[in-house]
């Protein structure tokens, strides 16, 4: 009897054969109409996931050619805000308020207007935000990210989930030797560059977020010295200084750069470009009766000297109701005043100017609020404005559609020399009342353009409408240095000028 196994297997053969190509045509169209990569927020931040396969499209080929990024996968020892992690365990930790992705608690709605609480703040799309939230905010973003890939050899950057700020935050001062300050993240460096991805380029194509100024990682060690004081050396280490990190302050004065200033996040973050331009209008519309204000607190034994001078300078034009307030001293009672979002927001919405001295730094998050409220900022250091730090949110004089505009008439902030005003030689009322009505509304006009900029969207949902926020910015200039670095350019180059409106008090 002649027997029919082959004739049998052939057929078996053909029926899996036709079912894998129907598994495999169904899982290629689901991920080409699906409407996009899908990305799923597991409970751990730093739990694996893969990127979205390769996809032939000629759009997303474009979108995406010389700006594919990598995330590197850490070991759960580095996995800083989770349960169990000692960062997060210590009663030092900050880590519990990055609900939301980072957002924080939602705002509660407005109660009533008259308790200083104003109704200009909508009940949507704003969070108390912790002004250290930007490491887990732009994880989250990042996750979302439409050009991820799993290949590191492919990429252009490879970006590092770490969170440098949060590990140091609950022992960054006072009792704290400088062995556990450094311990944690120089064994986080180690690791790291010990890592198949960092020996292509040493590390140059790597970038993170450290949610501080970096003058927090740039304390120097020096062996048997005081070990008082507070931050780290995690910037001083080799292996950070191949990276490029993004800080809310950056060293102006040194050059070429490694980190770079990006700002703080606000309480503001929306999930359409709708919503920005309803924000806009009401702060456009917004009545302010403040010639200026300031939300802020004096310094210990008056180290903070233009503090001093700004809070005489508020106390003596109250009477005229010239000059709105948040003391944020006085213990814990100033401390809730001024972290209300909804009462500083107020104040900065009904003012004209809003003064950012420098204070432990030259960078403020209040100087960032400030230009969510359409506030005009008003700087006493060159080392605090934007132009100095923020270059990459700084708005383009050419984004309006005309290139030609003078920087002059781009005037947004006002910058009146500390020293003048310590000297007795400059009154902060008199330079801030020498503003026509006109040039006010020019300059503000400036500064609510450039709120997009200066904001994070939320970092849960896909963003409706098109405008690029802060992390859009950032990441677009990060993948243009890595651009540059992995073409051997050379990066010494002259700064631009300030552009600043410099108060004429001569």
């Amino acid at each position: 009897m002649e027997t029919n196994y082959p004739k049998y297997i052939h057929c078996a053969l053909l029926i899996l054969a036709s079912w894998l190509l129907t598994c495999l045509f169904h899982f290629q169209f689901f991920h080409l109409f699906g409407g996009g990569p899908l990305v799923f927020l597991p409970f751990s931040l730093y739990t694996s996931f893969f990127s979205v396969p390769a996809i032939a499209d000629d759009r997303r080929l474009t979108l995406c050619d010389g700006r594919y990024v990598h995330i590197l996968d850490l070991p759960p020892r580095f996995h800083v805000c989770v349960d169990g992690s000692p960062s997060f365990d210590s009663r030092y930790s900050i880590c519990p308020l990055m609900s939301n992705a980072g957002l924080g608690p939602v705002l509660s709605p407005a109660g009533n207007c008259s308790d200083g609480d104003a109704c200009i703040v909508p009940s949507t799309g704003w969070y108390n935000t912790n002004q250290y939230a930007l490491e887990v905010i732009a994880h989250n973003r990042m996750r979302r990210y439409e050009c991820l890939t799993d290949d590191p050899a492919v990429a252009t950057a490879v970006y590092v989930p770490y969170y440098p700020a949060l590990e140091l935050h609950p022992h960054m001062c006072g009792m704290f030797n400088a062995t556990m300050r450094n311990g944690p993240s120089v064994e986080f460096l180690r690791w790291l560059s010990s890592r198949p991805a960092w020996a292509a380029l040493g590390g140059r194509d790597h970038f993170m977020v450290a949610s501080k100024t970096m003058w927090m990682f740039r304390r120097v060690e020096v062996v048997g010295g005081d070990d008082s004081g507070c931050g780290n050396s995690f910037l001083e280490q080799p292996e950070s200084r191949n990276m490029t990190v993004l800080t809310y302050e950056s060293n102006i004065w040194v050059r070429p750069r490694q980190d770079f200033a990006v700002p703080y996040p606000s309480y503001f973050h929306p999930s359409s470009a709708g919503e920005v331009a309803e924000w806009q209008a009401r702060v456009r519309a917004a009545p302010r009766p403040w010639l200026f204000a300031f939300a802020g607190a004096r310094r210990p034994n008056g180290t903070v000297a233009i503090r001093d001078r700004i809070f005489d300078a508020c106390d003596a034009a109250l009477p005229r109701r010239r000059c709105g307030k948040l003391d944020c001293g006085h213990g814990l009672q100033g401390s809730i005043t001024c972290r209300s979002p909804r009462r500083l927001i107020s104040l900065f919405a009904s003012s004209r100017f809003c003064l950012q001295p420098p204070g432990d730094s030259f960078m403020r998050r209040s100087s960032v609020d400030a230009v969510m409220a359409g506030c005009i900022p008003v700087f006493f250091h060159e080392a605090s404005t934007f132009k100095k730090q923020y270059r990459w949110h700084e708005r383009d004089p050419g984004s309006d559609g005309d290139r030609d505009r003078r920087d002059n008439d781009r005037r947004y902030y006002v910058l009146i020399d500390q020293d003048d005003v310590l000297q007795g030689k400059v009154d902060i009322e008199e330079v801030l009342s020498r503003y026509s009505d006109d040039e006010v509304t020019t300059m503000r006009e400036e500064v609510i353009k450039m709120i997009p900029r200066f904001l994070y969207k939320d970092p849960r949902l896909s963003f409706e409408g098109d405008m690029r926020d802060a992390f859009d910015i950032a990441i677009d200039e990060v993948l243009a240095r890595m651009r540059r670095i992995k073409n051997g350019e050379d990066f010494g180059r002259k700064d631009e000028n300030d552009g600043a409106v410099v108060a004429n008090v001569s």
